[in-house]
């Protein structure tokens, strides 16, 4: 036998199928050992103390009726056994005060006047009651001896043997009987065994399968289980953990693509610039610095798509920054402040509401990263003349922010997925105002790391409205977020 039998041998008796069959056989064996056993031994128990009943009442019976005089003689025991009914006993012995034999039914023998040489009776000529039964041999070998009691006086013993050999053949018919129903459930827990067995493990090994299916990239690989059981239970929660899966690696594939699809097109047009400036021998100097300015606008715009993908993969590894109570009133004018260049550049005027004492429980750049990406977009794809309207304003437990635009609005099929990372509107539009696709990504992510969330709808009848809502921080003595 090679290793690789030996390992196949190893393997399948150390398999779950095995496992779960030998331990139903293990406890029906248990089971059995029990139902051979403790029967027989109350059985026997039972008989035992209706032999030493039955043997003791009768050797007080015959002592009573020899105790008729002071001494005892082989003509009158004789005499007086004749008298008494022997209830079929095996064997019958009266001896006098000395132990010499009296009277001895025992058939082939002549045991008269020799001395009893039995324990039994040596012990009743001392005045004890004796009863000792045993089984062997198929029957129940009983034996039991009294003291002959006259005015007080031991003069002479009585001892009754019983060899039954019709109980012990009922007892070995009972035993018999539980042998033979014991094999028959040895064979039905095999065959239960190996069937019940199996059909646990073939379910276990179906997920198995699927498990090394799901882990060798096939993340559509779905289970089908019926039933309500834990097994079926854990196909559906494995059916939900690949569902989450294959959404993951499609969402990580698009990602991959579309992000090097963003990387790829400022790259492109940098290699063009700088090969139209090489491959140009006599260009002149305004039409140089322009294709300069052009490579360091494409460079600028990979800078913002890095930082961004940084950003995204922070949120992703759930890196937590340390939080402190901050107040989102100045994060937010803050903003507006920084913002003022590109509205004055592209004509639109924010409009802020600003509650006081809307304290939320994060970090300083999250927060400005949150209110910059989504008040920036409301400008940049507004129109001319447009309006941004931005309030915070607390509520219950809660911080509410609004950014409001007088824009073109979102169509309200794409409303769904404008969260999605490198999913833009308008793409043209999007690019010319150096957008990645990204920044609202990066909102609801970071608001959702702090306990908020964005969600957006179409305005009426124009614009578009973005409401972020935060757990609103509240001093209670200590600084700590709130639960």
């Amino acid at each position: 036998m090679n290793l690789t039998d030996k390992g196949a041998q190893l393997f399948k008796f150390r398999s779950l199928q095995t496992k779960v069959a030998l331990s139903y056989i293990v406890v029906i064996a248990g089971v059995l050992i029990l139902l051979n056993t403790y029967p027989v031994l109350v059985s026997q128990d039972l008989v035992f103390k209706s032999k030493q009943a039955s043997l003791q009442s009768q050797a007080a019976v015959m002592a009573s009726a020899l105790a008729v005089s002071e001494t005892l003689t082989a003509e009158g025991v004789e005499q007086a056994m004749n008298l008494l009914d022997d209830m079929s006993l095996t064997r019958i012995i009266v001896t006098d005060g000395y132990g010499l034999i009296l009277y001895d039914t025992a058939e082939g023998e002549d045991t008269l006047y020799r001395y009893a040489l039995f324990g039994e009776i040596a012990s009743a000529l001392h005045g004890n009651d004796i009863f000792r039964s045993e089984y062997r041999d198929s029957s129940f070998r009983s034996r039991a001896a009294a003291p002959i009691v006259a005015r007080g006086m031991n003069i002479g013993a009585v001892y009754l043997y019983e060899n039954d050999a019709e109980q012990g053949a009922l007892l070995l018919g009972v035993q018999s009987n539980l042998r033979n129903i014991s094999i028959v459930i040895c064979a039905m827990v095999l065959v239960l065994s190996a069937f019940f067995s199996r059909m646990l493990t073939h379910r276990i090994a179906v997920l198995l399968s699927a498990i090394r299916t799901v882990r060798a990239g096939k993340y559509s690989h779905r289970v089908q289980l019926p039933g309500k059981d834990e097994l079926s239970q854990l196909a559906g929660e494995f059916n939900q953990l690949t569902d989450r899966l294959q959404t993951t690696e499609e969402a990580r594939r698009r990602f991959v693509s579309d992000a090097s699809h963003e990387l790829k097109t400022p790259l492109a047009s940098v290699r063009l610039l700088s090969d139209s400036i090489l491959q140009s021998e006599e260009i002149d100097y305004k039409t140089t610095r322009e294709f300069v300015a052009d490579i360091g606008a494409e460079a600028d715009r990979l800078t913002r798509i890095s930082e961004k993908l940084l950003t995204l993969t922070r949120l992703d590894a759930d890196f937590k920054a340390k939080t402190e109570p901050v107040d989102l009133k100045t994060v937010v004018e803050k903003v507006c402040h920084m913002l003022t260049p590109l509205t004055d550049a592209v004509e639109v005027t924010i409009e802020a509401r600003l509650d006081d004492g809307c304290m939320v429980y994060a970090t300083g750049d999250d927060l400005y990263q949150v209110a910059f990406n989504l008040i920036e977009n409301a400008v940049k794809y507004n129109l001319p003349g447009g309006r941004v309207s931005v309030t915070l304003r607390k509520g219950g437990e809660s911080v509410f922010l609004s950014v409001e635009d007088t824009g073109v609005g979102i169509p309200e099929e794409d409303l769904p997925r404008i969260f999605d990372r490198f999913y833009r509107v308008d793409k043209a539009r999007s690019r010319a105002a150096g957008g990645t696709g990204l920044g609202l990504s990066i909102a609801r992510d970071t608001a959702r790391q702090h306990g908020g969330d964005v969600t957006v709808c179409r305005r009426q009848p124009e614009g578009t409205s973005f409401r972020v809502i935060f757990p609103l921080w509240e001093d209670r003595g200590e600084d700590k977020a709130p639960c």
